[in-house]
């Protein structure tokens, strides 16, 4: 099979296309063979050596793929032929980045029908950061008043349809209002033009996706007692502290594998009330082009590869 890997660190052209042996699953593993693999904008960084997590290269990246099972020994969950998606190991290598994947079968799902393999690889990782975010630790019910930094990346637009779907009034910070108001955003703040901290008071929940500034200003908008979750200041010891003192709850998110709320957010597409956007695709062997799209910023949802 091909991977696609790096012997040091750097810019997108540290990534190269290689031939690499098939793994071979133990029980409770498939092997799947991939048709396409999200990128999220935190594999740009662990390219880089901003973010180095899986230590010094050789490795390969990835883990939101989509694909059809190969080999399925020794589990009940699946059999080869099936359709599944998911977010494997994260945050230890999947090796995901690759045209063949081996993967706990309890970190996959069954692929929605409704969605085509290019669409279900962009929706993993985003959408269980914003699942986990808002359900799991926000808690949020119907009337909340969630903001969403950041209403137009990955995470920030699965996030509006989820908090929705929950029955939340849904404000969000982004600078293509027709764009989020698509995913159902009640209020637009254009970042661009508008400081929302003048226009945004007592919010139930903030979810920020975007860190620095933005998100130490958001204290200001909780109503007392409301809840800041971060998916990218998770470790700031003085934001925590700031909002202890403030009376207000602090939650980071640090992802992981989630069957049962993949499975939610399964049900959500299928009731038609959850798409996830795929800015642009890239073939396997443009993987760098893809990489500079990341490096680029402001993504309007996800960039994926497609096998």
């Amino acid at each position: 099979m091909r991977i696609i890997t790096q012997q040091e660190f750097g810019g997108p052209d540290v990534l190269t296309v290689v031939d690499a042996p098939t793994p071979r699953p133990m029980p409770t593993e498939v092997l799947v063979r991939v048709e396409a693999i999200g990128l999220n904008p935190v594999e740009a960084r662990l390219r880089s050596g901003e973010f180095p997590l899986l230590g010094e290269p050789p490795f390969t990246l990835g883990w939101d793929i989509s694909g059809v099972v190969d080999e399925a020994p020794g589990t009940w969950r699946f059999r080869p032929g099936d359709e599944v998606f998911g977010m494997p190991l994260f945050p230890k290598p999947a090796n995901g980045y690759a045209e063949l994947v081996l993967a706990p079968a309890l970190h996959l799902a069954r692929k929605p029908a409704s969605l085509s393999h290019v669409e279900a690889a962009a929706l993993p990782v985003v959408g269980l950061t914003a699942w986990q975010g808002l359900v799991d630790l926000a808690g949020v019910t119907a009337g909340d008043r969630v903001l969403v930094h950041g209403g137009g990346g990955g995470v920030g637009h699965v996030a509006i349809q989820i908090a929705k779907a929950l029955g939340a009034h849904v404000i969000t910070t982004a600078s293509d209002r027709e764009f989020v108001e698509g995913f159902g955003a009640d209020e637009v703040i254009d970042y661009t033009a508008v400081d929302f901290t003048e226009v945004v008071r007592d919010v139930d929940v903030v979810l920020d996706t975007i860190g620095g500034d933005t998100v130490e200003r958001s204290i200001g908008v909780l109503r007392p007692g409301g809840h800041l979750v971060t998916a990218v200041a998770e470790e700031d010891l003085d934001l925590i502290a700031r909002c202890e003192a403030a009376g207000l709850r602090f939650s980071g998110i640090a992802v992981d594998p989630d069957p049962v709320a993949l499975r939610r957010l399964v049900d959500l597409v299928e009731q038609g009330r959850l798409r996830v956007h795929v800015q642009e695709t890239f073939p396997f062997e443009r993987v760098a082009d893809a990489h500079r799209v990341l490096d680029g910023g402001h993504l309007r949802g996800k960039v994926v590869l497609t096998v």
